[in-house]
């Protein structure tokens, strides 16, 4: 569990080899992935605007509450509505897992272009960088730099930020050591193109495609990690709604209100394993070698 985590966070591929699934099973996977990962996104985009009840609004009487017509997924421990609470928990995962892949991606891409491109020294150097970061656990390294810098979503992305450009930029590093090889890329140099406008026009666009891959896989691993932050209450401070802050909660009612972690974690599975069937079915689609292996 815990290097299926660091793998997410870092951008690497859970999962590299080709399936053996058949083709078929695969697309459906696939496509059931995105329906999952679109019914996330929509509860994150209108479910606060929808929400039944103000997240933050407490029913101290019916504190714990199971589900019922009024509240269908029951209330927590201090009687707010976890429905509710579970729509807004939702924005806060899918801005997080966003935010990450972003910033973690662009940093990863831009070094691993250059080390790519440039090679010699500068390769050497920023590859070992890489590999420091690499030798640290990812989800201890994470909690550290939170600890460090106080409890806050956007510390949060810059955690797991931090931690994640890595396998973006191993990544990059290698298809640009292969597609600057290439004979329209030598040629572009040949010309006296530059070096920045070579990257951007002939080398990067043939990155792309694995790059989402990996931005889809990344993302889960934010979420997860996202979670588990706000597990620990490095995460979203209070009275916010978080996924992980809300398991936490329920810890204490696992017997008699199990509700109350249970509608969150079922949230956390249901949004990393669409993402996860949605990376799988990217890979199939967007890699030249799994379209190889599955036609062939």
């Amino acid at each position: 569990m815990s290097e299926a985590l660091g793998a997410g966070l870092r951008g690497l591929p859970l999962d590299p080899a080709p399936s053996s699934l058949p083709r078929r099973a695969r697309r459906l996977g696939a496509w059931g992935g995105g329906v999952m990962v679109a019914v996330v996104v929509l509860a994150a985009v209108v479910g606060p605007v929808v929400a039944p009840y103000a997240p933050a609004a407490q029913l101290l009487e019916l504190r714990l509450q199971p589900p019922s017509l009024a509240h269908p997924l029951g209330l927590d421990e201090l009687g707010r509505d976890v429905l509710s609470r579970l729509l807004v928990g939702a924005r806060v995962s899918m801005l997080v897992g966003l935010a990450v892949v972003v910033l973690a991606g662009a940093v990863g891409t831009l070094i691993g272009a250059v080390a790519g491109y440039a090679g010699g020294v500068i390769d050497t150097l920023l590859m070992r960088a890489t590999d420091v970061v690499l030798a640290f656990p990812g989800i201890l390294l994470a909690i550290a730099l939170v600890a460090v810098l106080g409890p806050a979503l956007s510390h949060v992305v810059v955690a797991l930020a931090a931690i994640g450009w890595v396998g973006y930029a191993r990544l990059v590093r290698g298809q640009v050591l292969k597609l600057r090889e290439e004979e329209y890329v030598v040629a572009a140099r040949a010309a006296g193109m530059r070096a920045a406008r070579v990257l951007l026009r002939h080398v990067l666009p043939g990155v792309l495609p694995l790059l989402v891959v990996q931005a889809t896989l990344g993302m889960a691993g934010a979420v997860l990690a996202e979670a588990g932050l706000s597990f620990l209450g490095l995460g979203q401070p209070p009275p916010g709604a978080s996924w992980g802050a809300m398991i936490n909660a329920g810890r204490a009612h696992l017997l008699d209100a199990p509700h109350v972690a249970l509608f969150p974690g079922l949230a956390i599975v249901w949004t990393v394993l669409g993402l996860n069937f949605l990376g799988d079915g990217l890979v199939d689609a967007l890699d030249p070698r799994r379209r190889a292996a599955a036609s062939g």
